[in-house]
């Protein structure tokens, strides 16, 4: 039986993942938050054959240090991006450390509306003090209560795209009915902190849930549809993965990779040393880091396909304007012709480039969803 091909998404955050990587943009510092440079770092992506493009974000205002990150609200990024691509996966950070739930789910369900079902939700957490004054609210503290937050809001968030079946909008002209409201169902949710009741405002998304995607550990696993994964080698790599897609865990886990590629005029070690002059790269654990030239990076990732563990990448390029190119031309291309990795096809939803079931309600009465019908060409 052949293995499962890789899917590949890319973080499009700032100018790259290099504090520094701003130095290096192809373009003027100004032109950073520019809808012109978003839809062009997009169209790069798509066309390269990405499948999905994630967009960090902080509650908190960009900080003041020698290598300040700009940015605009991810959902709102993410909202433009979808609307300038046609087959592309958009998934911003959302916390609801502090954010209320259910803008949380009116927000992404309105994201996969507009992009025709291709949304997903990485789950962010805020653990910084400066936050809850941000928001007014008492601060969240230790590691317990921010995960304690982030289950609830991921329960609540989920609920409220349950909370519309499938076929509740029956638009009837000749009852005058435009909802059927008995398919619309109160979630009742009481958690230790909170309560929310009645149904979401918006519609059941066209997925039935935007894909979810979180780190092991911060959410339960059966509420999660992609664990993000990382380690110090391939072989740790494979292991966490293994263990987060074990019975009971995520259906899919995703590498999390720093990448830093050889470009035609210099080496990777050049060019990260150029930035090391004004900021450190500081290695994490929870991400694997590959140097060096594409066909590395390619063998690197048919050896995460090969373990079997391994359903997808998450790549984070040193210097998006350098080794978004790079990944477009040398990597992307091969991975394909060696069927490592699969492009996302046209008219599909996320859920569907991702190999995932699309969800019933868990409020479905009928024992079955109103069928979702996807365009192919």
């Amino acid at each position: 039986m052949p293995r499962p091909a890789l899917r590949l998404a890319v973080e499009i955050d700032g100018d790259g993942a290099h504090p520094a990587a701003w130095r290096r943009a192809a373009h003027s510092p100004g032109e950073l938050l520019t809808p012109r440079r978003l839809a062009r770092i997009a169209a790069v992506a798509e066309n390269a054959g990405f499948t999905l493009v994630t967009l960090d974000d902080s509650i908190l205002p960009p900080g003041s240090g020698a290598d300040p990150v700009g940015r605009i609200g991810a959902v709102e990024r993410a909202a433009f991006v979808a609307a300038s691509t046609s087959v592309l996966g958009v998934a911003p950070v959302l916390a609801t450390t502090y954010a209320e739930p259910f803008h949380v789910s009116t927000q992404l369900a309105s994201l996969d509306h507009v992009s025709a079902g291709r949304a997903g939700w990485v789950v962010g957490v805020e653990d910084d003090p400066a936050a809850a004054r941000a928001w007014g609210r008492p601060p969240v503290g230790g590691a317990d209560a921010t995960a304690r937050e982030a289950r609830d809001g991921l329960r609540v968030v989920r609920d409220l795209w349950d909370s519309w079946e499938d076929d509740a909008v029956i638009r009837s002209v000749a009852t005058s009915r435009y909802l059927d409201r008995t398919r619309l169902h109160s979630i009742d949710f009481s958690g230790e902190t909170y309560s929310v009741k009645g149904p979401s405002i918006v519609p059941r998304p066209p997925q039935g849930r935007p894909v979810v995607l979180a780190r092991p550990g911060l959410v339960p696993a059966e509420l999660t549809d992609v664990a993000l994964v990382g380690g110090g080698s391939a072989t740790e790599v494979g292991e966490a993965a293994a263990s987060a897609t074990a019975e009971g865990g995520a259906p899919l886990a995703f590498a999390e990779i720093e990448v830093a590629l050889d470009t035609p005029r210099e080496t990777a070690r050049e060019r990260i040393a150029d930035l090391e002059r004004y900021s450190p790269w500081t290695a994490r654990p929870d991400r694997l880091r590959y140097t060096g030239p594409a066909a590395g990076l390619v063998s690197l990732l048919a050896e995460l396909s090969g373990s079997g563990s391994v359903g997808g990448v998450r790549l984070r390029p040193l210097v998006l304007d350098e080794d978004l190119a790079v990944l477009s031309r040398l990597v992307l291309p091969e991975l394909f012709v060696r069927r490592i990795a699969a492009r996302p096809l046209p008219g599909t939803t996320l859920r569907t480039s991702l190999g995932l079931p699309r969800p019933l309600s868990r409020f479905t009465t009928d024992g079955a969803a109103a069928p979702v019908r996807e365009e192919t060409r």
